[in-house]
């Protein structure tokens, strides 16, 4: 047996402690944590530079963030929930023109916000569409007002000259009410912005958002994407990512939900196929998060429950064609053994993370096999909360890093909004290491792909 020892710290408290604990069958070798503490007094490492903080109020009233990728457009949005009695249901507009004082320059709120249940805005993403600058802001209700709403599409070119985000339209989703957990947004190789959102229900769909812009929301849905499990779904997707595959000239869509992980082309949005699953891994029954490095060969797999590392997977062997299902990792990364690392932002070989309690984390795969540290910040050094999930789901909540200049925000949940540079990441492209310049930034001015194939 292949033992990892893990070297961690008290969380709360000047005391160190030594655990070692067997992960291999969990995760296999090259388990990588903190080999130093971080406390109120120096909460982050040496290299990481906080550039500025914005308390939002409201504990566990801010979810995910999103930020736009031209400098000559310097915004945030952050997406409000409602985890606790607060009101909070809508979006925030961050205006980041001097990165070193940015200021909520927009607020959007559902009407009627003490009316709705449910936990209110919780993912965000942007896109262009024929010179316009758009959000889609996903949102989750219970049953009442605007049960059955998933997303709501606003118009943001306006922002530079100070005119708020005006809404343009909502997708809604009688039949599967309960809202879009998650979303993500992607400029297929036809040149078609794609809204792909999760539902209650077997699949996850896939949104012509040029059709929703143009006022026919109705007839937006174009695709879903199966999921290759048994028995009764409720939810079958929890997050995914969906990016172009160089090697095959192919659209890939990255996905974690019931049972595991699923990768499928969806260069032919009607008829998705396959291309591997990872199943059957110990310790996971439901994926979260899962998200590829940019020639798609390593990918990043999150499970939501206390303790679980982030796993490392190899796919060579299924995108070579030997196998057509994967269970075990070759590696995997925590920041503290105790807690649960959220979402994640790949800038091979950095991955970013948003660590709920133990804030931003930033590690590479320059190693696979060897996941390494190398820098972090504790943005919410307060105490867990109980009962959900052993108190650790509160904290740093949603990432996001801008290429052109390497400027890192985080949301977290008790703290509000964060910015950060990373001493000697100052930007990032794919040529400057060697690999495709894939990653969840979006070429949204550039020509289609379809022409390649």
């Amino acid at each position: 047996m292949n033992t990892t020892i893990i070297h961690c710290w008290k969380r709360h408290g000047a005391t160190a402690a030594l655990a070692t604990i067997l992960v291999w069958a969990l995760a296999g070798p090259g388990v990588v944590a903190q080999d130093a503490p971080w406390t109120p007094i120096k909460p982050g490492s040496d290299n990481m530079e906080v550039v500025a903080h914005v308390p939002l109020g409201g504990p566990e009233t801010v979810a995910d963030i999103e930020l736009e990728q031209e400098l000559s457009r310097p915004y945030a949005y952050v997406a409000r929930a409602r985890f606790n009695e607060a009101l909070a249901m809508g979006m925030d507009v961050i205006d980041l023109t001097d990165p070193s004082a940015p200021v909520v320059a927009h607020e959007w709120r559902i009407e009627n916000e003490e009316l709705h249940l449910g936990r209110g805005g919780l993912d965000v993403k942007y896109f262009k569409h024929a010179g316009r600058y758009y959000v889609v802001l996903a949102v989750q209700f219970r049953p009442g007002p605007n049960y059955d709403l998933g997303g709501i599409v606003f118009d943001v070119t306006d922002l530079p000259s100070g005119k708020p985000p005006v809404e343009v339209a909502r997708i809604a989703e009688p039949d599967k009410p309960g809202g879009f957990h998650n979303i993500f947004i992607y400029k297929h190789s036809s040149g078609v912005p794609l809204l792909f959102t999760t539902i209650s229900g077997d699949t996850a769909h896939i949104y012509d958002l040029s059709k929703v812009v143009s006022g026919d929301a109705g007839r937006a849905l174009i695709g879903q994407v199966p999921i290759p499990a048994d028995g009764d779904i409720r939810r079958a997707y929890h997050d995914f990512y969906v990016g172009w595959h160089e090697e095959t000239e192919t659209d890939r869509f990255y996905g974690g939900g019931s049972g595991g992980y699923y990768v499928y082309d969806i260069t032919d949005l009607e008829n998705p196929e396959l291309v591997v699953s990872l199943t059957g891994i110990n310790g996971v029954t439901r994926g979260h998060t899962f998200t590829p490095g940019p020639n798609g060969r390593y990918v990043i797999a999150e499970t939501e429950y206390q303790y679980a590392p982030l796993r490392i997977f190899d796919l060579k062997p299924a995108l070579d064609g030997e196998v057509t299902n994967i269970r075990s990792p070759i590696s995997a990364w925590t920041a503290n053994w105790k807690n649960l690392s959220h979402n994640h932002e790949v800038r091979w070989p950095y991955v970013f993370v948003s660590g709920y309690l133990d804030g931003l984390q930033v590690f590479s795969l320059m190693d696979p096999e060897n996941p390494q540290t190398v820098g972090y910040f504790d943005t919410y050094t307060g105490p867990a909360l109980e009962p959900g999930n052993g108190g650790v789901m509160n904290g740093a909540f949603g990432v996001d890093v801008r290429n052109a200049d390497g400027l890192i925000v985080v949301s977290d949940m008790m703290t509000g909004f964060w910015t950060f540079k990373m001493e000697g990441f100052d930007g990032w492209n794919g040529a400057d290491w060697g690999v495709p310049d894939v990653s969840s930034v979006q070429k949204w001015d550039e020509e289609s792909r379809e022409g390649s194939r």
